[in-house]
C-alpha cells in the first residue's frame, strides 16, 4: 500500500516540470517565459525543502501531507486555466510553495512498515519503481502536452497528486511514524563543515542542471523536434536506473567518497561534448552517459551525506541540501530559458559542463571534510543511504521533493 500509494504522486512530480513549461511555452509563444516559470516553482519548493524536513523530523508525516497535498493538486488546475504571462508565472511560483514532501516521507515509514531484514529490499524495489516513474512521466507529459488536448497533461498531474498524495496521509504508517531522537551536542545541520561542502557543490549543480533541465525542452523546441525532450530526458533516467544498480554490485568493495570522485571525474568527462551535441541520437548518447554516471554517484552521495550529518537530521539534511540546490538550481532554469531564447540552448549545455567541473574540484580539494565517508559503509549504513535515495528521488531533478 505504501509503494502504490507513492506511485501516483511521483508521476505527478516527473510531469510538472514539462507540463508548466509546455503550458506556459504554447499560452506566450516564448521560451523565456516558460523557463522563468520552471525556475520560479523550482525556487520556492527548493526554498521550503529544509523547512519542511525541520517540521517532520520535529512533529511528524500526518499533517504536512494533509495540507500540502490537496492546496498542491487545486493550484495545478487553477495554473492550468490561466493564459497570461503573469498569472501563469505568478501561480507557478506559488504552487511550488504547496509542494508536499511524498518522497521525504516515504522514506522514513519504510521502518515501520516492512520487518528489518526485508528494509533493504523495500528500499531496492522502491528505488527501482522511483526511477521507472522518471522515465515514464517525461514521456507521458511530453506526448500529452503536444497532443491536441494538450490541457490534460497537468490535469492527469493534478489528478495523480489527489490520488497519491491524498492515499499516502491517510496510510496506517504515516500515523505511526515518530521522529529520529536527536543529540543535544551536535551542531546545527549550517554548522557542520563537510555539510556546508556539499550545499556549496550542489550551489554549482544546481546552477548547471538547472540550465541543462531547460536548455534540453528549449533546443529541442528551437529544432522544432519537441516531441524528443521526453525521450532523451527518459533515456538520461533510465540508465541512472542502471547506473544505481551497478554502484550497488561495487558499494561494499570501496569507499563511498573514493567511488564518489571516480564517478565524479566519468561524469565530468561525459559532460564535455555536451555544447557541441544537437537534440538527436547525439545527445540521447550524451545523456545515457551522463545518466550512468549519475545513477552511481547518487547511492554514494546519500552515503557520504549520511556519514557526516547530525543524529536527528535524517530528513533534515535532505532538505536543506535541498533547498541549497534546488534553489540554484532555479536560478539556473530562469536564466537558462533567457539564455536560450536570446543566445542558444548551447550555452545552457556548456554550463553545465563549467558546472560539474566546479563540482568536481570542489569534492577534490574538500576531500579531507569528508573523511568520515572515506571508509566502506555497514550495511546499516548502506542500508540507509538506499532509503536516502529514495528520500530525495534523481538528485537531477526527477521530482521536487
Amino acid at each position: 500500500m505504501l509503494m502504490l500509494s507513492a506511485f501516483p504522486a511521483r508521476l505527478a512530480y516527473s510531469m510538472i516540470g514539462l507540463g508548466i513549461y509546455f503550458k506556459v511555452q504554447h499560452s506566450t509563444h516564448s521560451i523565456s517565459a516558460a523557463g522563468v516559470a520552471v525556475g520560479l516553482n523550482g525556487l520556492a519548493g527548493a526554498l521550503t525543502a529544509g523547512v519542511r524536513g525541520t517540521i517532520m523530523d520535529t512533529w511528524g508525516l500526518k499533517w504536512p501531507l494533509r495540507l500540502f497535498v490537496p492546496a498542491y493538486g487545486s493550484l495545478i488546475l487553477l495554473f492550468n486555466h490561466g493564459h497570461s504571462r503573469n498569472s501563469l508565472v505568478l501561480t507557478a511560483f506559488i504552487l511550488g510553495f504547496t509542494a508536499p514532501p511524498i518522497n521525504l516521507s516515504v522514506r522514513p515509514m519504510w521502518k515501520i512498515t516492512v520487518a528489518p531484514e526485508q528494509i533493504r529490499t523495500a528500499y531496492a524495489i522502491d528505488t527501482a519503481v522511483m526511477n521507472f516513474v522518471g522515465v515514464v512521466g517525461p514521456v507521458l507529459a511530453t506526448y500529452v502536452a503536444l497532443s491536441s488536448h494538450p490541457e490534460r497533461t497537468l490535469q492527469i498531474c493534478a489528478g495523480a497528486m489527489f490520488l497519491g498524495g491524498g492515499a499516502l496521509a491517510l496510510l496506517p504508517a504515516t500515523k505511526k511514524w515518530k521522529p529520529e531522537s536527536k543529540d543535544k551536542d551536535e551542531l546545527p545541520i549550517w554548522r557542520v563543515p563537510a555539510l556546508r561542502l556539499l550545499m556549496l557543490e550542489g550551489a554549482f549543480i544546481g546552477l548547471g542542471w538547472g540550465a541543462f533541465a531547460i536548455g534540453v525542452p528549449a533546443f529541442a523546441t528551437i529544432a522544432k523536434v519537441p516531441h524528443r525532450t521526453g525521450t532523451i530526458l527518459a533515456i538520461m533516467a533510465g540508465f541512472t536506473v542502471i547506473g544505481s544498480l551497478l554502484a550497488g554490485l561495487i558499494s561494499r568493495k570501496t569507499s563511498s567518497l573514493q567511488a564518489f570522485r571516480r564517478l565524479y571525474l566519468g561524469w565530468f568527462i561525459a559532460s564535455l561534448p555536451l555544447a557541441f551535441s544537437f537534440p538527436d541520437w547525439r545527445l540521447m548518447i550524451l545523456c545515457a552517459f551522463l545518466g550512468l554516471m549519475n545513477g552511481g554517484m547518487q547511492t554514494f552521495y546519500w552515503e557520504i551525506t549520511d556519514a557526516v550529518r547530525p543524529r536527528g537530521s535524517a530528513v533534515a539534511a535532505l532538505g536543506w541540501l535541498w533547498t541549497v540546490e534546488g534553489t540554484c538550481a532555479s536560478i539556473g532554469t530562469s536564466l537558462g530559458g533567457v539564455i536560450s531564447d536570446k543566445f542558444s540552448p548551447r550555452w545552457c549545455l556548456a554550463s553545465t559542463t563549467i558546472a560539474v567541473g566546479a563540482g568536481l574540484l570542489i569534492i577534490t580539494l574538500g576531500k579531507n571534510v569528508l573523511s568520515a565517508a572515506d571508509r566502506i559503509p555497514t550495511d546499516e549504513e548502506d542500508t540507509e543511504a538506499l532509503g536516502d535515495v529514495i528520500a530525495s528521488g534523481d538528485r537531477l531533478f526527477v521530482d521536487n521533493q
